[in-house]
């Protein structure tokens, strides 16, 4: 696995539900020697008990000495809010996509633009852990092809400007940047 180099640098690690591409990322995040904040973007459901017990294994994994900061809408200012010291490590694209499903498609586009921005002028080293849902089947219902469509798109964006990118897929991890052919920019 490559490290976190001293320049910042965006790293997005991708793949299917329950691949390790939290841990993945967890482990980049530790290695890269600077205060990680971890941006979690699941919004709390008490009565969803399962989804309760899944934010609490995150939890458990991470160093205590780590920060949280919860950004369940607003990312773009977390991203533009830290310095050179810190790793952010921003957990995860899906949640944060689901978070805005019910956005106008103008104001979604403004606001894939505006983390894309942040992205670019981020101080901070950023790993982004984004989820891969496109691989199934189609899904049945409006909601979950603008979801799916929405969060494939917002992937390769990332993708795009990321100096690194991982694919998390059966107990292993590939660096799909030293493999892979770089596409072209979506239009």
């Amino acid at each position: 696995m490559t490290k976190i180099r001293s320049s910042r640098q965006i790293i997005l690690v991708t793949g299917p539900a329950r691949s390790g591409k939290s841990e993945l990322a967890e482990t980049m995040a530790a290695d890269s020697g600077k205060s990680v904040i971890y941006v979690a973007t699941g919004k709390i459901d008490q009565a969803d008990r399962e989804w309760q017990n899944r934010i609490e294994r995150h939890k458990n994994r991470r160093p205590p000495e780590w920060k949280t900061v919860e950004a369940i809408e607003e990312l773009s200012p977390v991203v533009r809010s830290t310095d050179r010291s810190n790793c952010l490590l921003i957990d995860s694209l899906g949640t944060w996509t689901a978070n805005l499903l019910e956005q106008e498609a103008t104001v979604w586009e403004q606001t894939q633009q505006d983390l894309l921005a942040s992205l670019h002028s981020a101080m901070a080293d950023v790993i982004l852990v984004g989820e891969e849902t496109g691989w199934g089947v189609v899904p049945a219902y409006p909601a979950g092809r603008l979801f799916r469509d929405r969060l494939g798109t917002l992937v390769r964006h990332i993708g795009a400007i990321a100096d690194g990118v991982y694919l998390a897929t059966g107990g292993y991890a590939l660096n799909l940047t030293a493999l892979g052919t770089r596409l072209p920019a979506i239009k």
